[in-house]
């Protein structure tokens, strides 16, 4: 590797390092005053202050600012802005109060974008060094919540910047501290939000012949919607479904007139997606059928799976060991982030950064209103945004 790389990087993670009391010191302000989708007034604006340029205002609460050279391609970075509707429990000095907390490292993600463009913008100011693009800091709103902030984005003003990619890092708490797992192909899934009512015909307990359950209904049709993922996807490759709420009725010898079901559909393949989503409306109509009753099906389309560019995470994963990181073994998961909605517009790549085995982290899983990422992680997360935007300026 030409020792132009080396150079360039190494003046950049200096500069990051000198960055870092800063950058945590906006993590605890972040921390401590989340604010949910959609409503991320005073944290835009927390972070627009720390910038070292102006921002300009995007998809409502959201913000974009460019360093480096002015003209040309640029790499976008981006950092979520919202936070969770989770009570906090972590006991931290800076905890949040009230019903809303960063249970997934958005504030993290937010304090290390900071940083790495406070960098980029000084090393580019004072001539220590000529980045290779313009970095774009994009920090989107409304990631846990739809409609998404990223699609909004890449549908107006982020595909009016044209970048030449868009790269993330994430923090994850089941990959090594010090390890970050960063693969080319799916590595994330799709998701769909799926809404399923069944109609039946309301009669007294005593006398169930005389109407039509719909709680037995959708009761039936959850068991064969979990079997039949089984038999209709093929089993190596990955998809779930979930039922997260059933209800209906109001009392126990009462036959209701309805029930309720919603379900989270997901898979690495699109046409395994579609699959998914013809089933539920399949199953759940014959299903109903059968015990007599109608099934209204819903679905809310979500993100589409996201697939890592390999070329980006070929050369960034030959950068890692020079920012004091290391490549964690192969890591996909059926999670998903609307960052996927950004592949309409370039090459994407995320990687996940890890922290189990950090000093003084309890494991907790993402959205746990335990989770709390260590400040140390300002600092992994900074550092591998940097290896992901030289990787993705093609600087070699």
């Amino acid at each position: 590797m030409p020792p132009s790389t080396d150079s360039l990087l190494q003046e950049l993670l200096g500069a990051i390092e000198r960055e870092l009391p800063r950058a945590v010191a906006l993590r605890h302000r972040l921390h401590a005053q989340p604010e949910l989708a959609h409503a991320e007034l005073q944290t835009a604006a927390a972070v627009a202050a720390e910038l070292p340029v102006p921002a300009a205002p995007a998809a409502a609460t959201g913000l974009l600012a460019r360093v480096g050279p002015s003209s040309g391609p640029a790499v976008a970075v981006r950092a979520e802005l919202d936070g969770l509707p989770v009570r906090e429990r972590t006991g931290a000095p800076f905890s949040a109060e009230g019903e809303a907390m960063h249970a997934c490292g958005h504030d993290v993600h937010m304090a290390a974008l900071v940083a790495l463009t406070r960098a980029a913008h000084s090393i580019a100011s004072d001539g220590t060094a000529e980045l290779p693009a313009g970095l774009l800091a994009v920090f989107q709103p409304s990631e846990e919540a739809y409609p998404s902030g990223a699609q909004e984005l890449a549908l107006g003003d982020l595909a009016a910047a044209a970048p030449a990619a868009v790269v993330a890092a994430h923090i994850h708490p089941q990959l090594p501290w010090g390890a970050v797992g960063l693969d080319a192909g799916a590595v994330n899934a799709s998701c769909d939000a799926v809404e399923i009512v069944v109609e039946g015909e309301p009669s007294h307990g005593a006398y169930p012949h005389l109407g039509h359950d719909p709680i037995l209904a959708i009761s039936q049709v959850v068991v064969a919607l979990h079997a039949q993922v089984g038999r209709r996807i093929d089993p190596v490759a990955a998809a779930s479904l979930t039922v997260g709420v059933l209800e209906g009725g109001s009392a126990e010898n009462v036959v209701p007139s309805s029930a309720r079901a919603l379900l989270a559909l997901r898979a690495h393949r699109p046409s395994d997606r579609l699959a998914l989503r013809e089933m539920v409306e399949e199953v759940a109509s014959g299903v109903a059928a059968a015990h007599g009753c109608r099934a209204l099906v819903e679905l809310v389309t979500g993100e589409p799976a996201l697939e890592n560019d390999p070329a980006i995470v070929t050369r960034a994963r030959e950068l890692l060991a020079r920012a004091d990181l290391r490549a964690a073994p192969e890591w996909r998961s059926c999670g998903s982030d609307d960052f996927a909605f950004f592949a309409s517009l370039a090459p994407v790549a995320m990687a996940f950064v890890g922290l189990d085995g950090a000093e003084g982290f309890l494991t907790r899983p993402l959205h746990h209103p335990e989770l709390l990422v260590p400040d140390s992680a300002v600092g992994a997360v900074a550092r591998t945004q940097a290896v992901l935007y030289l990787a993705a300026a093609g600087y070699d």
